[in-house]
Protein backbone atom coordinates (compact mmCIF):
# COMPACT_ATOMS: atom_id res chain seq x y z
CA UNK A 1 0.00 0.00 0.00
CA UNK A 2 1.21 3.78 -0.63
CA UNK A 3 -0.21 7.11 -1.13
CA UNK A 4 -1.36 6.72 -4.13
CA UNK A 5 -3.68 3.61 -3.57
CA UNK A 6 -4.31 4.15 -0.07
CA UNK A 7 -7.15 1.52 0.36
CA UNK A 8 -7.82 -2.29 0.74
CA UNK A 9 -10.71 -3.74 -0.99
CA UNK A 10 -10.92 -7.74 -0.55
CA UNK A 11 -7.50 -8.40 -1.75
CA UNK A 12 -7.59 -5.07 -4.55
CA UNK A 13 -5.73 -1.84 -3.69
CA UNK A 14 -8.27 1.28 -4.10
CA UNK A 15 -7.63 4.98 -5.10
CA UNK A 16 -10.59 6.52 -5.63
CA UNK A 17 -11.03 9.98 -7.83
CA UNK A 18 -14.30 12.22 -7.16
CA UNK A 19 -16.39 8.97 -8.31
CA UNK A 20 -14.14 7.24 -10.00
CA UNK A 21 -12.75 3.80 -8.47
CA UNK A 22 -9.53 2.33 -9.32
CA UNK A 23 -8.80 -1.21 -7.84
CA UNK A 24 -5.11 -2.68 -8.59
CA UNK A 25 -3.86 -6.20 -7.79
CA UNK A 26 -0.45 -7.00 -8.86
CA UNK A 27 0.29 -10.46 -9.25
CA UNK A 28 4.01 -12.58 -8.48
CA UNK A 29 4.51 -13.03 -12.40
CA UNK A 30 4.37 -9.52 -12.70
CA UNK A 31 1.41 -8.84 -14.01
CA UNK A 32 -0.90 -6.21 -12.60
CA UNK A 33 -4.68 -6.60 -13.50
CA UNK A 34 -6.35 -2.92 -13.13
CA UNK A 35 -10.06 -2.61 -12.88
CA UNK A 36 -12.01 0.77 -13.25
CA UNK A 37 -15.32 1.28 -12.19
CA UNK A 38 -17.31 4.94 -12.65
CA UNK A 39 -19.91 5.53 -10.33
CA UNK A 40 -21.40 8.18 -11.56
CA UNK A 41 -21.01 6.81 -15.69
CA UNK A 42 -21.86 3.38 -13.90
CA UNK A 43 -19.48 2.14 -16.31
CA UNK A 44 -16.31 0.33 -15.66
CA UNK A 45 -13.10 -1.05 -17.22
CA UNK A 46 -11.15 -4.53 -16.65
CA UNK A 47 -7.56 -4.94 -18.16
CA UNK A 48 -4.38 -6.95 -17.44
CA UNK A 49 -0.42 -5.89 -17.97
CA UNK A 50 3.06 -5.97 -17.57
CA UNK A 51 4.72 -3.81 -15.55
CA UNK A 52 5.24 -0.82 -15.76
CA UNK A 53 2.00 1.07 -15.77
CA UNK A 54 1.70 2.51 -19.79
CA UNK A 55 4.80 1.53 -21.12
CA UNK A 56 4.82 -2.55 -20.37
CA UNK A 57 2.69 -4.85 -23.00
CA UNK A 58 -1.07 -4.94 -22.20
CA UNK A 59 -2.34 -8.60 -22.31
CA UNK A 60 -6.26 -8.58 -21.86
CA UNK A 61 -8.18 -5.33 -22.00
CA UNK A 62 -11.87 -5.10 -22.21
CA UNK A 63 -13.19 -4.24 -25.66
CA UNK A 64 -15.98 -1.94 -24.20
CA UNK A 65 -17.45 -0.74 -20.83
CA UNK A 66 -19.17 -2.86 -18.72
CA UNK A 67 -22.72 -1.48 -17.55
CA UNK A 68 -23.43 -3.90 -14.82
CA UNK A 69 -21.26 -3.60 -11.79
CA UNK A 70 -21.77 -7.66 -11.26
CA UNK A 71 -20.31 -8.49 -14.94
CA UNK A 72 -17.74 -5.83 -13.97
CA UNK A 73 -16.54 -7.67 -11.19
CA UNK A 74 -17.24 -11.20 -12.87
CA UNK A 75 -14.48 -10.09 -15.80
CA UNK A 76 -12.10 -8.63 -13.23
CA UNK A 77 -12.04 -12.35 -11.66
CA UNK A 78 -11.79 -13.87 -14.64
CA UNK A 79 -9.14 -11.77 -15.69
CA UNK A 80 -6.71 -12.73 -12.13
CA UNK A 81 -7.09 -16.43 -12.90
CA UNK A 82 -6.15 -15.95 -16.43
CA UNK A 83 -3.34 -13.76 -15.22
CA UNK A 84 -2.30 -15.68 -12.64
CA UNK A 85 -2.00 -18.82 -14.49
CA UNK A 86 0.67 -17.11 -17.08
CA UNK A 87 4.07 -17.54 -16.28
CA UNK A 88 6.38 -14.94 -15.15
CA UNK A 89 6.83 -12.05 -17.60
CA UNK A 90 9.32 -9.71 -15.76
CA UNK A 91 12.84 -9.24 -17.65
CA UNK A 92 14.67 -11.82 -18.18
CA UNK A 93 12.41 -13.94 -16.55
CA UNK A 94 10.18 -17.22 -17.99
CA UNK A 95 9.57 -19.31 -14.79
CA UNK A 96 6.22 -19.95 -13.50
CA UNK A 97 5.41 -17.44 -10.00
CA UNK A 98 6.87 -18.40 -6.83
CA UNK A 99 5.59 -20.95 -4.79
CA UNK A 100 4.78 -18.69 -1.74
CA UNK A 101 3.46 -20.88 1.24
CA UNK A 102 4.28 -24.68 1.96
CA UNK A 103 4.36 -26.47 4.71
CA UNK A 104 2.69 -28.99 7.16
CA UNK A 105 -1.17 -28.16 7.97
CA UNK A 106 -1.54 -28.28 12.12
CA UNK A 107 -4.84 -29.83 12.89
CA UNK A 108 -8.22 -29.94 10.52
CA UNK A 109 -8.99 -28.02 7.63
CA UNK A 110 -12.24 -25.55 8.90
CA UNK A 111 -14.64 -25.52 5.48
CA UNK A 112 -17.27 -22.78 5.72
CA UNK A 113 -19.67 -20.61 3.27
CA UNK A 114 -17.92 -17.58 1.82
CA UNK A 115 -18.68 -14.29 3.20
CA UNK A 116 -18.43 -12.39 -0.33
CA UNK A 117 -22.40 -12.82 -0.78
CA UNK A 118 -22.12 -15.38 -3.63
CA UNK A 119 -22.06 -19.30 -4.05
CA UNK A 120 -18.86 -19.61 -2.57
CA UNK A 121 -16.49 -21.82 0.17
CA UNK A 122 -13.71 -20.69 2.31
CA UNK A 123 -11.17 -23.31 3.38
CA UNK A 124 -8.94 -22.13 6.69
CA UNK A 125 -6.43 -24.34 7.88
CA UNK A 126 -3.40 -23.79 9.97
CA UNK A 127 0.41 -24.31 9.14
CA UNK A 128 2.70 -26.04 11.55
CA UNK A 129 4.56 -22.65 11.68
CA UNK A 130 1.93 -20.78 13.65
CA UNK A 131 0.55 -18.92 10.60
CA UNK A 132 -3.37 -18.97 9.13
CA UNK A 133 -4.18 -19.30 5.73
CA UNK A 134 -7.48 -18.53 4.11
CA UNK A 135 -8.56 -19.70 0.61
CA UNK A 136 -11.43 -18.62 -1.22
CA UNK A 137 -13.03 -21.33 -4.07
CA UNK A 138 -15.90 -20.44 -6.16
CA UNK A 139 -18.44 -23.59 -6.08
CA UNK A 140 -16.76 -24.81 -9.41
CA UNK A 141 -13.60 -24.86 -7.54
CA UNK A 142 -14.76 -26.51 -4.55
CA UNK A 143 -16.48 -29.43 -6.36
CA UNK A 144 -13.62 -30.05 -8.76
CA UNK A 145 -10.94 -29.82 -5.34
CA UNK A 146 -13.54 -32.30 -4.24
CA UNK A 147 -13.39 -34.76 -7.12
CA UNK A 148 -9.28 -34.34 -7.36
CA UNK A 149 -9.37 -35.25 -3.61
CA UNK A 150 -11.62 -38.04 -4.07
CA UNK A 151 -9.39 -39.38 -6.81
CA UNK A 152 -6.34 -38.99 -4.86
CA UNK A 153 -8.06 -41.34 -1.93
CA UNK A 154 -8.31 -44.25 -4.18
CA UNK A 155 -4.87 -43.54 -5.32
CA UNK A 156 -3.81 -43.67 -1.71
CA UNK A 157 -5.29 -46.86 -0.81
CA UNK A 158 -5.66 -48.53 -3.47
CA UNK A 159 -2.50 -51.01 -2.68
CA UNK A 160 -4.27 -51.86 0.70
CA UNK A 161 -7.29 -52.42 -1.20
CA UNK A 162 -5.13 -54.98 -3.38
CA UNK A 163 -4.30 -56.91 -0.30
CA UNK A 164 -7.91 -57.05 0.78
CA UNK A 165 -8.91 -58.54 -2.61
CA UNK A 166 -6.12 -60.88 -2.41
CA UNK A 167 -7.09 -62.78 0.18
CA UNK A 168 -9.12 -65.74 -0.35
CA UNK A 169 -12.92 -65.61 0.57
CA UNK A 170 -14.07 -69.07 2.73
CA UNK A 171 -16.40 -70.93 0.77
CA UNK A 172 -19.90 -71.51 2.00
CA UNK A 173 -23.51 -73.39 0.13
CA UNK A 174 -25.32 -70.87 1.55
CA UNK A 175 -28.03 -69.33 -0.94
CA UNK A 176 -27.37 -66.41 -2.34
CA UNK A 177 -30.42 -64.31 -2.83
CA UNK A 178 -31.54 -62.55 -6.14
CA UNK A 179 -30.67 -58.89 -5.54
CA UNK A 180 -30.54 -57.68 -9.17
CA UNK A 181 -33.94 -55.52 -9.15
CA UNK A 182 -32.88 -53.91 -5.48
CA UNK A 183 -31.77 -50.54 -6.32
CA UNK A 184 -29.88 -48.52 -3.17
CA UNK A 185 -30.30 -45.11 -2.84
CA UNK A 186 -26.90 -43.13 -2.82
CA UNK A 187 -24.99 -42.31 0.21
CA UNK A 188 -22.31 -40.06 -0.48
CA UNK A 189 -22.21 -36.69 -2.40
CA UNK A 190 -20.63 -38.79 -5.58
CA UNK A 191 -23.08 -41.37 -5.28
CA UNK A 192 -25.16 -38.57 -6.06
CA UNK A 193 -23.46 -37.64 -9.01
CA UNK A 194 -22.87 -40.91 -10.39
CA UNK A 195 -26.85 -41.30 -9.87
CA UNK A 196 -27.45 -37.90 -11.77
CA UNK A 197 -25.87 -39.24 -14.77
CA UNK A 198 -26.93 -43.17 -15.61
CA UNK A 199 -30.23 -42.39 -14.55
CA UNK A 200 -31.25 -38.89 -15.57
CA UNK A 201 -28.56 -38.20 -18.45
CA UNK A 202 -27.54 -35.11 -15.60
CA UNK A 203 -23.31 -34.89 -16.63
CA UNK A 204 -20.97 -32.94 -14.47
CA UNK A 205 -21.04 -29.49 -16.56
CA UNK A 206 -24.48 -28.86 -14.89
CA UNK A 207 -23.31 -29.76 -11.06
CA UNK A 208 -21.61 -27.51 -8.16
CA UNK A 209 -21.43 -29.36 -4.56
CA UNK A 210 -20.45 -27.42 -0.94
CA UNK A 211 -17.31 -28.21 -0.01
CA UNK A 212 -18.46 -30.27 2.66
CA UNK A 213 -20.90 -32.05 0.15
CA UNK A 214 -23.85 -31.85 2.30
CA UNK A 215 -25.65 -30.70 -1.35
CA UNK A 216 -25.21 -31.36 -4.47
CA UNK A 217 -26.51 -28.48 -7.45
CA UNK A 218 -27.62 -29.01 -10.84
CA UNK A 219 -28.00 -25.62 -12.96
CA UNK A 220 -28.33 -24.82 -16.64
CA UNK A 221 -30.80 -26.14 -18.99
CA UNK A 222 -32.40 -28.42 -19.96
CA UNK A 223 -31.00 -30.46 -17.00
CA UNK A 224 -33.07 -28.15 -14.57
CA UNK A 225 -36.53 -28.71 -16.46
CA UNK A 226 -35.87 -32.52 -16.95
CA UNK A 227 -35.84 -32.90 -13.06
CA UNK A 228 -38.49 -30.48 -12.10
CA UNK A 229 -40.35 -32.64 -14.66
CA UNK A 230 -39.42 -36.28 -12.83
CA UNK A 231 -39.41 -35.13 -9.47
CA UNK A 232 -41.35 -37.59 -8.43
CA UNK A 233 -39.13 -40.11 -9.71
CA UNK A 234 -36.21 -38.52 -8.95
CA UNK A 235 -37.65 -38.19 -5.18
CA UNK A 236 -38.00 -41.90 -5.12
CA UNK A 237 -34.03 -42.06 -6.53
CA UNK A 238 -32.56 -40.25 -3.94
CA UNK A 239 -35.04 -41.32 -0.79
CA UNK A 240 -34.36 -41.88 1.99
CA UNK A 241 -30.67 -39.86 2.69
CA UNK A 242 -31.03 -37.34 0.06
CA UNK A 243 -34.36 -35.13 -1.23
CA UNK A 244 -34.54 -32.37 -3.81
CA UNK A 245 -36.08 -29.08 -3.63
CA UNK A 246 -35.96 -26.05 -6.30
CA UNK A 247 -34.32 -22.74 -5.64
CA UNK A 248 -35.16 -19.38 -7.77
CA UNK A 249 -32.17 -17.50 -8.56
CA UNK A 250 -31.89 -14.55 -10.57
CA UNK A 251 -32.92 -15.14 -14.12
CA UNK A 252 -32.69 -18.83 -13.16
CA UNK A 253 -33.75 -22.08 -10.97
CA UNK A 254 -31.40 -24.77 -10.04
CA UNK A 255 -32.28 -27.82 -8.57
CA UNK A 256 -30.80 -28.56 -4.75
CA UNK A 257 -30.44 -31.92 -3.53
CA UNK A 258 -29.96 -31.93 0.19
CA UNK A 259 -28.48 -34.54 2.42
CA UNK A 260 -31.07 -35.28 4.95
CA UNK A 261 -30.08 -34.65 8.30
CA UNK A 262 -29.66 -38.03 10.37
Amino acid sequence: MNDDWPEQADGWELARHDRVESYRKRLANQVTVAATWDEGLGTGRVEAYVEPAGIGRTLSQSRKDFRDKEAFWTAAYSVVEMAANLPSLGQGHESPAELVLFGDVAGTVEAEPGSAGVPEAELTFTLADGRSVCLRLSDEQAFDLCRRIDRLEDHVWSEEREDDASEPLPETDAEVPDTSEIQSSPDTGHDVVSLLDTQFGVAEDHLLAHVDWSAVIVVGEPAVSSLIERSAELSAALGPRWYPTAVDRPGERWVVLRRALS
